[in-house]
């Protein structure tokens, strides 16, 4: 398999207005940059403008921290409150897995890296149950026990602190919650902003919370679904990644119903960590663009 293309990202938003797109395109042509792929967007409710770009490396003079400078100073022109940042690919993307004991989402996360499917440098899986430690090391990745003691406000608490020491000292890019069982405190949420993932095992917003199948089969729903979200300090709120839906029916008992809900937790949260990991997602208050 050939090596991918040496490119940089950029993704920029800011109030919309006349002659952003001739800005930034005039300011990659004239460096020399090479466009390999473009997307914009206009928000009309927020009155906020989207745009990610990729650009050839070996097409720019200079390196990613020349372009950074120099594209910073665009942005600042453009508008005060711009949103941007410049990212390379030649970087591998390093991720941290948060489990508790439901494998099935490890399992394929795992899977697809090994395939060489998902090219990402995971440094660590945490689990508060020791269950998955053996798949885990299987696939010479280091696994880490950390038990979160129930009723125990003080062990919880040092739990959380280990927690995120073993995470912290990998700088990853992304911090997944692969069915993390687990609420992160706020000062996590804040440490984690914008790089936090979480799949919930439902169509938010709907059944927010524990056993979410058990509510969807109360209600007598014709469709379970799972979300790909960002963790912030409100419970399963934070703005939305990836969502997909299964159809189920009237003869669907609960444990069928959370059969089929964790394939489609697995492949939302593989699309959603994806799109993350290529910076496709662009965060605007509670709202997300994929781009």
């Amino acid at each position: 398999m050939s090596a991918p293309e040496h490119r940089y990202v950029i993704t920029f938003g800011c109030p919309d207005r006349t002659g952003i797109v001739a800005r930034i395109a005039s300011f990659l042509a004239d460096a020399g940059g090479w466009i390999v792929e473009a997307a914009y967007h206009t928000d009309p409710d927020s009155g906020w403008f989207f745009t990610r770009q990729e650009v050839r490396a070996d097409s720019l003079p200079f390196d990613v921290h020349e372009l950074r400078e120099r594209f910073g100073r665009v942005a600042e022109a453009l508008s005060a409150s711009a949103d941007w940042r410049v990212e390379d690919t030649a970087e591998r993307r390093r991720v941290v897995l948060l489990v508790s004991r439901e494998g099935h989402c490890l399992y394929d996360l795992l899977g697809r890296v090994a395939a060489g499917e998902l090219d990402v440098d995971v440094r660590a899986v945490i689990g508060n149950h020791p269950t998955l430690g053996d798949i885990t090391r299987a696939h010479g990745i280091p696994f880490h026990h950390v038990p979160f003691p129930a009723g125990d406000p003080a062990g919880r608490a040092a739990a959380f602190t280990r927690l995120a020491g073993l995470v912290d000292e990998h700088d990853p890019h992304a911090v997944v919650l692969a069915r993390f069982m687990q609420v992160l405190p706020p000062s996590l949420c804040e440490a984690w902003s914008g790089r936090a993932l979480n799949i919930h095992h439902s169509f938010l917003p709907s059944f927010i919370g524990a056993r979410p199948y058990h509510q969807a089969h109360a209600r007598g729903v014709k469709l379970v679904g799972a979300t790909c979200h960002y963790v912030t300090a409100d419970l399963d709120a934070g703005p939305i990644i990836e969502q997909d839906v299964i159809r189920v029916d009237h003869g669907d008992a609960v444990p069928d119903m959370v059969r089929k809900g964790r394939d489609i937790e697995k492949v939302t949260l593989a699309r959603g960590l994806r799109w993350h990991l290529e910076n496709r997602v662009l965060v605007h208050g509670n709202r997300t663009v994929v781009l």
